[in-house]
């Protein structure tokens, strides 16, 4: 399967919120472990707020296989209450992060897009890119697809936080 042929995954979730609320808690790093359906993030490393391409956030991470570790996340799409993406490379504590290691940089991408639906309600559609993650990478996602269920529950928890009073 080429890089062409790979589609990103994605799901949805109309959330009751504005889409500033929204995206005040997706650009926290500090926030991120409240959303995380995952259950692999362990905090911020770095407290500062995403305020555009370029920026940088550092994550703590655990995955039974690795044990603990960071993930340093790389901003590359962000375009104010409608869309935040990074790409990961492995960081402090990750095998891949180690001299002589494959990539410390898959060329994986996470992101989110929010979309005004009515006046105070938001179409959220969180995605996982990996069509350019090396293909036995892939092939133990299955092309990203074993990320869905975890997707879903951060978007759960993402109408939790936003909807808070």
């Amino acid at each position: 399967m080429t890089e062409s042929e790979i589609e990103p995954v994605s799901v949805s979730r109309r959330i009751p919120a504005p889409a500033s609320r929204i995206f005040d808690i997706l650009t926290d790093p500090a926030r991120h472990i409240d959303l995380d359906g995952s259950g692999m993030l362990r905090g911020a490393v770095s407290p500062q707020v995403v305020s555009g391409v370029g920026d940088v956030f550092t994550m703590r991470m655990h995955y039974r296989e690795l044990g603990d570790y960071e993930m340093i996340n790389h901003v590359v799409e962000y375009e104010t209450n409608r869309r935040l993406a990074w790409e990961p490379e492995a960081g402090l504590g990750h095998p891949d992060s180690l001299p002589g290691s494959p990539s410390a940089h898959w060329g994986h991408r996470w992101g989110f897009t929010l979309t005004p639906d009515g006046a105070n309600a938001t179409t959220v559609t969180h995605t996982y890119d990996c069509s350019r993650v090396p293909e036995k990478t892939r092939k133990n996602m299955d092309n990203g697809r074993a990320w869905i269920a975890s997707m879903t529950a951060t978007l759960e928890r993402l109408d939790a936080l936003s909807t808070a009073r």
